[in-house]
């Protein structure tokens, strides 16, 4: 039997041209539920004259692809950038715009909230943000069902961004107050069972895993290989892709490469992204020469050729949740060294897709890559191994999931309703 369209809602604190993983995701995400005949209304950031206008000029798909469906609708947020990331937005308090009034007029049947904790402004230093659970006002109204979905370990941002000594003495009360955000919401979905472990460990609530998170594994493939980015360069390449900040380890990229170097002396580098490190990183870049190239934001087929081409995809981060970029690389046919933490051993298979290093520890990330593009059978086993290890997770079959979950937590509700009398506007 074919089931009624959903009226979702949809708040995300990312979208284009706003670049993170999120935002391309999110995107995604709604461009699919539109094409099943979904009703979606994106709630979204703003961009505006604040930003660098590097910002705005991304060559990313967004808004422009979604606008001729008819079940699309979409308001912008007014926003400011965050005070230490000027690429990146901060929704402005309520006071300036009622998330409420907004869902009086499309009255969906269940609100979707994408990175709830950045909609309140934790990832500002100065909990600079909406100022209160985003939904859920008009949710308890209505008797709406409303979820959050994760994509980031903001406790393990939080701990990188105010160091380890600030950390432990907010530790104490990092419990109360995971238990206090996620209880504004009737279920919150994670694309990682580790990090679900973590968050149920801080006394989450109503949590579960759903493998939303996927990626289109026809766009990346081991047939870019024809796209060649970077002509007449046959050296050894190691990729990295991904924000240039703090949290994802960027510069241990540069501790280990000289180690790598040392044993493959003909060996490249090729950091690919922006964010508030870009300065550091190339200015310990230009000490190797052409051993490391800083490549900047890269999209469209030279993307593609990047992760293809790629003889080791590497990625330093502790705080990945499901990570993009190792789906990316593993569906072009590149195995992965990645550090054991978080969400990567969910993707990374030891010795059968890529290696496991262990966390923060350059040294070891370096003599992984090493173990590789020494032993061209090892690479071509784990070259082998690589995109069909990621096929589960193609982008349909993980928004398939989703909207099982979603006709589920809608279903259950109306049941709920009708049990108790109570009647939806």
């Amino acid at each position: 039997m074919t089931k009624q369209p959903l009226r979702i809602a949809l708040f995300t604190a990312l979208y284009p041209p706003f670049l993170t993983g999120v935002s391309v995701a999110v995107h995604q995400r709604v461009q699919w539920l539109l094409q099943q005949g979904h009703e979606v209304f994106l709630i979204h950031p703003e961009i505006n004259s604040q930003y660098p206008k590097k910002v705005g000029n991304r060559p990313m798909s967004g808004l422009d692809e979604l606008q001729p469906f008819p079940n699309f609708s979409a308001y912008a947020f007014p926003t400011k950038p965050l005070i230490f990331y000027k690429s990146l937005p901060q929704p402005l308090n309520y006071r300036y715009w009622s998330d409420t009034k907004l869902l009086e007029n499309f009255q969906p049947d269940i609100i979707m909230v994408e990175e709830a904790a950045q909609m309140r402004g934790l990832y500002s230093l100065f909990l600079q943000g909406y100022g209160r659970p985003i939904g859920v006002e008009y949710a308890k109204q209505t008797d709406t069902p409303i979820i959050s979905i994760f994509h980031t370990d903001i406790v393990a941002y939080i701990r990188y961004y105010l160091g380890n000594l600030f950390f432990s003495l907010l530790r104490p009360i990092v419990p109360f107050l995971v238990k206090q955000f996620s209880d504004a919401y009737d279920l919150n979905l994670f694309p990682s069972q580790e990090l679900l472990a973590k968050y149920n460990r801080l006394k989450c609530q109503r949590s579960e895993y759903v493998p939303y998170q996927g990626i289109d594994c026809e766009k990346f493939h081991p047939q870019n290989i024809d796209y060649n980015p970077i002509v007449n360069d046959y050296r050894p390449t190691i990729l990295f892709v991904g924000r240039i900040t703090p949290e994802k380890n960027v510069t241990q990229l540069i501790d280990a490469f000289p180690i790598i170097a040392a044993k493959i002396p003909d060996v490249h580098l090729v950091i690919v992204g922006s964010g508030p490190l870009d300065e550091e990183i190339r200015r310990r870049a230009q000490k190797f020469e052409s051993g490391i190239t800083v490549w900047g934001e890269s999209h469209g087929t030279e993307l593609l050729g990047l992760y293809a081409r790629a003889d080791v995809f590497v990625n330093p981060s502790v705080t990945e949740n499901f990570c993009t970029t190792n789906m990316e690389a593993l569906a072009s046919g590149t195995p992965v060294v990645a550090a054991n933490a978080g969400g990567n051993p969910e993707q990374v298979s030891h010795a059968i897709n890529g290696f496991l290093a262990e966390p923060n520890n350059p040294t070891d990330l370096a003599h992984k890559v090493i173990a590789i593009l020494e032993n061209p059978s090892l690479k071509a086993d784990l070259t082998r191994q690589a995109r069909p290890s990621i096929l589960d997770f193609d982008w349909s079959a993980c928004m398939q999931k989703l909207e099982d979950k979603l006709y589920q937590i809608v279903e259950g509700s109306q049941k709920v309703q009708v049990g108790t009398g109570s009647i939806r506007p």
